[in-house]
């Protein structure tokens, strides 16, 4: 016990002396034995004297983190373990942090903050690695904007034409199988997100874009050539298109997050997300009229793929990868924690996992207007007698405008609200939500009366679903730390996919086949459109529950949010602090 005070009191006068003394001062500190007979323990500079009388202290290996020489053991070990926490000074030395404590700043209640990274992580030099900024990061913005057009283009020509592939391989009375189409490039799309948001935030997200378009282009072109008799080979190449597509969604956002912050992180992700409706919109209208130009629906999986292959090109040559969170962190490299870390942390942060529940919802309604909303009104065109080849290129049309409008809206009102209250975003999201389904119930019910009426509710009700898009990725982007949003990005996609768009193209087609199935005239264009329009009643109710589960985000969001920002902020003046004293970062 004698012993552990006599030392602690030398580390008390050394701590003491470290305000007076440049770091690349020699120490001989603490000890009875003086350089040149020097005198009692307070002597804390050497003094020059015989060389015969000089102490010199034995060598003490420490591998990679040996301490300065001319140290005291008792020194020599804080140094040590300095310098292999590598953020740590020695008062939090005396504080008894163990080494499964080496976090940066103080361990967080609500979540694990990350680790500063080895020197092996991190590049030699800031110069090696600046910050994309300017020009260079709305250049990077406007190649991730297009490729997620080309992305949401190529996922809808399908819907577009769905009628014709029903016909081309003779299926035109099963909805079910129909509705396989769209589920199982879903699964594939969802499985196998989780995959590449820890890669994404673990590796260069540059070239894993750039393998995920080239192979989603390739496998897209080969659907067009599959024979009429293989459907199942169709299927299943559509689920691997799903795997491609999953490599890009899942990261590209996260590089615009890196690139920004505030409301201009919201104003380039809302030019970003404008591609979910634009893109939609225009993969009905380019896909009705390529299958219409060549007398073929397969020409429309044809044309994607070559403007696929420029935009490979464009993200080799041109795009540069900013630095995770550096908006934030001022360009400053972020350590990662484990994946079992990022997973707990994301399902004890409540905001992620409602507004994850929210965006479930909305993929639900999407999904499953996304297959049968063209078909449906088709019927409503015939009861009509009215030509339907004009449905895609006007449901086309209303939803790119719908996406033009409710995304910029929904965007714009959230980033003034904002100013009077921090949980705008959510807020915003659930007033689309609850708004937009009593105009969808209404657009179904008066389709087959008045068509004209009809599409009038339908834009509204799009209007106010879009709302959303933008605001749900930006709460996950600064609810969640700079290291886990590709991660969080993935697991909220295999979610919502999973329980949303993944499951209700099928459930509708099933549910209008089970219903037409006790109908007088099941083969009837009555029957087939009235059992549609049944089915399709499900979203609205589903659309409510999104609405509730956005309501539920705007409880936690403020706090949430905070925390984040300080998490971020810690280590941001600790790699200051440790940049000035030169322990251990590189800028």
């Amino acid at each position: 016990m004698a012993d552990r005070l006599f030392k602690f009191s030398k580390l008390k006068h050394y701590l003491t002396s470290l305000g007076s003394r440049s770091k690349y001062d020699s120490v001989d500190l603490f000890s009875d034995r003086t350089h040149g007979g020097g005198e009692g323990r307070g002597n804390t500079r050497g003094r020059r004297g015989d060389a015969s009388t000089a102490h010199t202290l034995p060598p003490r290996n420490y591998g990679s983190c040996a301490p300065r020489t001319n140290m005291p053991p008792v020194i020599a070990d804080i140094e040590k373990y300095k310098n292999k926490a590598r953020w740590c000074d020695p008062l939090m030395m005396m504080k008894g942090l163990s080494e499964s404590d080496e976090r940066v700043g103080l361990i967080d209640e609500e979540e694990e903050e990350v680790k500063p990274p080895p020197y092996a992580q991190l590049p030699p030099s800031s110069d090696q690695q600046e910050a994309v900024s300017g020009a260079q990061a709305y250049i990077a913005v406007g190649i991730l904007c297009v490729v997620n057009l080309l992305n949401y283009t190529d996922r809808y020509t399908v819907a577009a034409n769905l009628a014709e592939i029903q016909t081309y391989f003779n299926i035109q009375d099963d909805n079910s199988l129909a509705g396989l189409i769209q589920t199982v490039f879903i699964v594939g799309y969802m499985l196998t997100s989780p995959i590449f948001g820890y890669l994404g935030d673990r590796y260069s997200r540059k070239a894993i874009i750039a393998a995920g378009i080239t192979a989603w282009s390739c496998l897209t072109l080969a659907g067009s050539f599959v024979p009429a008799d293989k459907f199942w080979l169709f299927i299943l190449i559509r689920g691997a298109v799903g795997i491609g597509e999953a490599s890009y969604v899942t990261i590209a956002g996260t590089i615009i997050g890196d690139l920004f912050v505030g409301n201009k992180r919201s104003r380039m992700l809302m030019v970003f997300y404008f591609a979910i409706p634009v893109g939609s919109g225009f993969g009905y209208i380019a896909g009705k009229a390529l299958a219409l130009i060549f007398g073929d629906w397969r020409w429309a999986l044809r044309f994607t793929p070559l403007i696929g292959v420029i935009c490979v090109f464009l993200i080799i040559l041109i795009l540069r990868e900013p630095r995770r969170g550096q908006a934030e962190t001022g360009n400053r490299a972020m350590g990662n924690t484990n994946y079992f870390t990022d997973l707990r942390a994301l399902f004890r942060n409540k905001s992620y996992i409602f507004s994850s529940l929210g965006l479930t919802c909305q993929c639900w309604v999407v999904g499953s207007l996304a297959l049968w909303a063209v078909e449906t009104i088709e019927y409503a065109y015939e009861l009509q007698g009215l030509p339907t080849e004009s449905v895609s290129f006007i449901f086309g049309a209303i939803t790119c405008f719908a996406g033009i409008v409710g995304v910029a809206t929904g965007t714009s009102v959230a980033q003034y609200l904002r100013r009077f209250n921090p949980r705008a975003d959510p807020l915003v999201c659930a007033f689309g939500m609850l708004s937009g389904a009593p105009f969808l119930f209404l657009g179904l019910i008066v389709a087959s009366s008045n068509i004209t009426v009809a599409w009038a509710f339908i834009l509204i009700s799009e209007i106010l679903l879009f709302m959303n898009w933008a605001l749900i990725p930006d709460i996950l982007l600064y609810v969640l730390i700079p290291t886990r949003r590709s991660t969080g990005n993935a697991i909220q996609m295999l979610v919502s996919h999973l329980l949303g768009d993944a499951l209700s193209p099928w459930i509708v087609g099933f549910v209008s086949d089970s219903i037409r199935g006790n109908m007088l005239s099941p083969s009837s264009t009555h029957d087939h459109y009235y059992s549609l329009v049944y089915s399709l009643y499900i979203g609205v109710f589903v659309t409510v529950l999104g609405g509730g589960a956005f309501l539920a985000t705007a409880l936690y969001v403020e706090q949430d949010k905070k925390r984040v920002e300080g998490i971020v902020e810690k280590q941001r003046m600790q790699q200051e602090n440790d940049a000035h004293t030169g322990d251990g970062f590189v800028n």
